[in-house]
C-alpha cells in the first residue's frame, strides 16, 4: 500500500516512522517546510489537497491540529481514500454529523487513533468485563503542562483551534477507555476551571466530570500537577474492584502483569498501542473488514467532552 501522512509534527513523525518501518510511506505534507527536510527521500507537499490528488494514496494519516481534522477527513473520504485520523475525531457536534455522513457515502475506511485500546492490559479488561455488570468507573489524569508546552504550537490552548484543554487533548484517551468499558451516559455534569495557566491559555487546565447512566463514571483531569503521574482507572463490578495501571490489572488485590509485543514510541504517555492499532487498521483494509474505531465510536468521547464543556454545573445529555 502507498500511504501518506498529513502533519509531521510530534505525533505525525511517529506515524511516519511506523509506515516507513513497513515500507508503506510514499508522501508527507506539512505547511512547515523545515519539518519536511527529513523526508527528502519521499514526495513532499505543503498543500494536502495537492497531495491527495497527485499521489492518490491508498491511505492517509491525519496528524494535524484538532480544528483541521474534520475538513481533511471529509476531503479524503470524498476521494475514496482510506483515513486514519489522530484524536480527537473533531471538536464540534456539527462536524460529527458531517464526518459520519461522509463516511457513509465513501467506499473507503475511516479509523480514529485511540491507541490505548490496544494496550494488552486494556484488551484483557474489555474481555474480562464482557459478562459482568460494571457499576462504576473512576478515571484520574494528573499531568503537567506548562507555558512552554503551549508555546510549542500556535493552535494549542485556544478554544477555536484546540477545541478545549486537558479534556479534549490529554485526558481524552482515558475517558475513551472508561466509555469503552461501559455504556454511553444519560447525562454529564462538570466543573471546569483554569487553576494554573490563567492568562496563558483560554481553555481549561482542570476538569471534574460526573456521568450518570447504567454505569456511573467519575472523572478528574488536570494539567496542573507538579509532574506527570500515572493514569488511574478503577472499575467496580458487583463483586470486584479492579485497578488498571500501565502493564498491570489488579483484581481484588491480585495483580496480573502484561507485556506488549510493540515498543513504546514517542512520548512515554503515548504508550505502545500506535503500531498495534495501525497494523490492525491495514489488516481491515486488506481483508475488507470493519475497523473497530469508526466515526460513531470515536465520537462517543467527543460527545461527552462537548457536553462537559456545555454543562456549567448542570446536567447535559451527550
Amino acid at each position: 500500500m502507498r500511504c501518506a501522512v498529513i502533519g509531521v509534527g510530534v505525533i505525525g513523525s511517529l506515524h511516519a516512522a511506523i509506515l516507513k518501518k513497513y515500507g508503506r510511506l510514499c508522501a508527507v505534507c506539512d505547511i512547515d517546510e523545515e519539518k519536511l527536510q527529513q523526508y527528502a527521500d519521499f514526495h513532499v507537499y505543503t498543500d494536502y489537497i495537492r497531495l491527495l490528488d497527485t499521489e492518490k494514496p491508498d491511505a492517509v494519516h491525519i496528524c494535524t491540529p484538532h480544528y483541521l481534522h474534520a475538513g481533511m477527513i471529509i476531503e479524503a473520504l470524498s476521494r475514496d481514500i482510506n483515513v486514519l485520523c489522530e484524536k480527537p475525531l473533531c471538536i464540534s457536534k456539527e462536524d460529527i454529523g458531517r464526518i459520519t455522513e461522509a463516511e457513509k457515502k465513501s467506499k473507503a475506511l475511516l479509523g480514529v487513533c485511540l491507541q490505548n485500546r490496544c494496550n494488552p492490559e486494556n484488551r484483557f479488561l474489555k474481555e474480562y468485563l464482557a459478562d459482568k455488570n460494571v457499576r462504576q468507573i473512576t478515571g484520574v489524569v494528573t499531568w503537567h503542562r506548562d507555558e512552554q508546552y503551549y508555546a510549542s504550537g500556535e493552535w494549542r490552548g485556544k478554544k477555536e483551534t484546540e477545541g478545549g484543554g486537558v479534556l479534549i487533548n490529554q485526558a481524552l484517551h482515558t475517558l475513551d477507555l472508561a466509555l469503552w468499558l461501559s455504556d454511553m451516559p444519560d447525562t454529564v455534569v462538570s466543573a471546569i476551571s483554569n487553576l494554573t495557566l490563567d492568562g496563558v491559555i483560554e481553555v481549561e487546565d482542570t476538569a471534574a466530570i460526573i456521568c450518570r447512566g447504567k454505569t456511573g463514571i467519575n472523572f478528574f483531569a488536570t494539567n496542573g500537577s507538579g509532574c506527570d503521574m500515572p493514569i488511574e482507572l478503577t472499575v467496580k463490578t458487583d463483586t470486584e474492584i479492579i485497578k488498571v495501571m500501565p502493564g498491570t490489572v489488579v483484581i481484588n488485590g491480585e495483580a496480573r502483569k502484561f507485556e506488549s509485543v510493540y515498543k513504546a514510541l514517542g512520548k512515554q504517555c503515548y504508550g505502545s498501542g500506535h503500531e498495534a492499532l495501525i497494523e490492525d487498521f491495514y489488516s481491515c483494509i486488506k481483508e475488507n473488514k470493519p475497523f473497530e474505531i469508526t466515526a460513531e465510536e470515536a465520537s462517543r468521547c467527543v460527545r461527552v467532552i462537548l457536553a462537559a464543556y456545555e454543562s456549567g454545573g448542570k446536567p447535559v445529555k451527550p
